[in-house]
Parts: structure tokens; C-alpha cells; sequence
């Protein structure tokens, strides 16, 4: 009777602390979740429940108050960042209270960028999205498979990012066509909107001949427009290129700057927007420049499923003899987030 009782006693100190750490969510049909918030990211925020095993996705506008003893790292739209608790303000929908160096601040929820509990495992903070795309013709037994990886990781200070892209296509009576983008880099985030940046692009194509180019960049930007539904920045550096060619013409080095911009849109419903485009004028060879242009639009289906549609254009005004001055390739695929 007595570790009966003991286990009633233990289990009920248990479920109390539980319950005091469990985070408050009020959505806009007022409905109030209990549960625990993992993030806010993207206006999408993720939170989890002991009654469901699968995490709730939320529209960050659907959100009207929020209160949590968890400590965060919560991003302002002015570029700021506080490490703080949550906290709905009383007889306010949309805003929270934070702290700021000790005295208490509010802040409405529109502003906010994203929200990252403090301790968050790697798993937490990372993204990835997997799609591949599949088309097959009798006609001349055409064949071509697309397929995309990508990942993105979020810490206090920076944002990490790669993708990796590839088009096979087979044919009767022509030749096979073969096409690789991948990129690695990353954003380290400074006060007031600006930002430094570092990236590595790599480039593979039959059309311009590029057996690879190799572009590693560094330089620092601006953000225009920074909230939880949209990005607009802008950004400018140096860059180092180094190409090899599928045919006889030799290798090319070239030093260059670079002026790029990049805008995402997302929360347009399931609809979300992302594209980035570059100009590279050479410094080491008179006249030369290139321009790479990114365009991608992503539908969200239910269970984290989703439909993508991408075009990827380049351009160089000195290509190689025997080369196109230029490539694209417009891709649909289906694919699948793991966040």
C-alpha cells in the first residue's frame, strides 16, 4: 500500500511540473492549445501536444497570443535579437511582452521574425527539403529525372544553408543532357538589418560546356525588408571563379565582384516564393560578365508533402568558343520537408 501510495505521490509531482512548463497558444477562432513551442520560422509555427503524436504546423497569423517560461532567442524585424520568456499581454491580441535587459517590453507578434527555444538540439533547428521530379515520352523514348535536396539550419547569430540540384535527360537521336547546381554558405547576421555573408555556387552544364564552375564569394548586405512573411535584401562582394571545360578550351581563373538580390515571400496561403539573382563583373578579364538567376515557387500539400516549380537561367556574355552564352532549365517536381 505504502509504494502505491508512493507512486501516486511521485507521479502526481510529476505531471504537476509538466503542466507548469507547458506553453499557452491562442489561436484567432480562440481556440488555447497546451503544449510546448519548438519554433516560429518562416510564419510557420511548430508546436507539440502530449494528446497528438505528430506536431501542430500553425500560420504565425493565426496566432494571437503566446505565453511560455521557456527562454527563446526571439528575432525583431529592426534586426534586433532578446533572449527572454513569452508572454501575452492582458486585453491585447497580437502582442507579447519580452524582456529587455531586465525591463519588460512589447513587442506585437507581426514583428516578430522567428522564435528559437534556447538548448534546442541540431534536429530542431534544421530543415531539409527532398523533391524529385520524373518525365518519360515515347515519343523519341525521352527521359528525364530532376531532383532537389536543401537544407537550412538556424542559430542565434547566423544562418546556414545548402542545396544541391541535378537534370538528367535521355534521348533517341541527341545528345544526353546533364546539368548540376549546388551551393553551400551561409549568413552571419549584425545589427541594425545588415548582414555578412560567405558562399561557395557550383555550376555544371553541357550547354555552355562547363565540366564545373567553382565561384567562392564573400561580402555583406542589407536587409530591406525583413518580417515573418517576407525577406528582401540586398548584398555585394568579391568573388573567385575557377572553370574547367568539357572540350579542348583551357581552364579559366577570374577575379570578380558581385552584386546580388534575393527575395522570399511566404504565408501567401500554402504558396511561398524564393528568388535570388546575382551579376558578376570580372575584374581580371576586360568586358566580362555573368549573371545567375534562381526563381523557385513552392506549394505546401498536407502531411509536410508539397509540389515545386524552379528556374534556374545563366548567362555568361565571354563563354568559351564552341559554348551558348547561355542555359536554363524549368523544372516541376514533388517533394517532401522535414522540419
Amino acid at each position: 500500500m505504502k509504494k502505491v501510495l508512493l507512486l501516486i505521490f511521485i507521479t502526481s509531482l510529476v505531471h504537476t511540473a509538466v503542466f507548469a512548463q507547458q506553453d499557452t497558444l491562442k489561436l484567432s477562432n480562440n481556440d488555447v492549445i497546451i503544449g510546448s513551442l519548438e519554433k516560429m520560422d518562416r510564419s510557420i509555427l511548430t508546436f507539440s501536444t502530449s494528446y497528438d503524436d505528430s506536431d501542430f504546423k500553425i500560420k504565425w497569423g493565426e496566432v494571437l497570443g503566446l505565453t511560455s517560461e521557456q527562454e527563446f532567442i526571439i528575432s525583431i524585424s529592426d534586426g534586433e535579437r532578446y533572449t527572454s520568456k513569452i508572454s501575452s499581454v492582458d486585453g491585447k491580441d497580437k502582442v507579447v511582452s519580452i524582456d529587455n535587459n531586465g525591463t519588460p517590453m512589447e513587442v506585437s507578434l507581426d514583428d516578430i521574425v522567428f522564435i528559437e527555444p534556447i538548448g534546442g538540439n541540431f534536429l530542431a533547428r534544421l530543415t531539409v527539403d527532398l523533391d524529385l521530379g520524373i518525365t518519360v515520352t515515347k515519343a523519341n523514348d525521352f527521359q528525364q529525372i530532376t531532383s532537389n535536396l536543401s537544407a537550412s539550419y538556424l542559430a542565434y547569430k547566423w544562418r546556414a544553408r545548402g542545396l544541391y540540384k541535378t537534370v538528367l535527360s535521355r534521348q533517341d537521336g541527341a545528345a544526353d543532357i546533364n546539368r548540376m547546381d549546388a551551393e553551400l554558405g551561409g549568413d552571419y547576421y549584425l545589427p541594425h538589418d545588415w548582414f555578412a555573408n560567405a558562399k561557395a555556387v557550383f555550376l555544371s552544364n553541357d550547354e555552355q560546356l562547363l565540366d564545373l564552375r567553382s565561384t567562392y564569394q564573400a561580402g555583406g548586405g542589407y536587409y530591406f525588408i525583413r518580417n515573418n512573411s517576407m525577406f528582401f535584401s540586398a548584398n555585394a562582394g568579391v568573388a573567385f571563379t575557377k572553370e574547367n571545360f568539357s572540350s579542348d578550351a583551357p581552364d579559366r581563373n577570374s577575379t570578380e565582384g558581385y552584386v546580388a538580390l534575393g527575395f522570399n515571400k511566404y504565408a501567401i496561403g500554402d504558396l511561398s516564393i524564393q528568388t535570388a539573382a546575382a551579376v558578376y563583373p570580372s575584374f581580371s578579364q576586360s568586358g566580362r560578365y555573368r549573371i545567375d538567376f534562381n526563381y523557385d515557387m513552392k506549394y505546401d500539400l498536407p502531411l509536410d508533402f508539397y509540389i515545386r516549380l524552379g528556374l534556374s537561367y545563366n548567362y555568361d556574355n565571354q563563354p568559351v568558343e564552341g559554348a551558348a552564352d547561355s542555359d536554363y532549365v524549368f523544372t516541376t517536381s514533388f517533394g517532401w520537408e522535414w522540419n
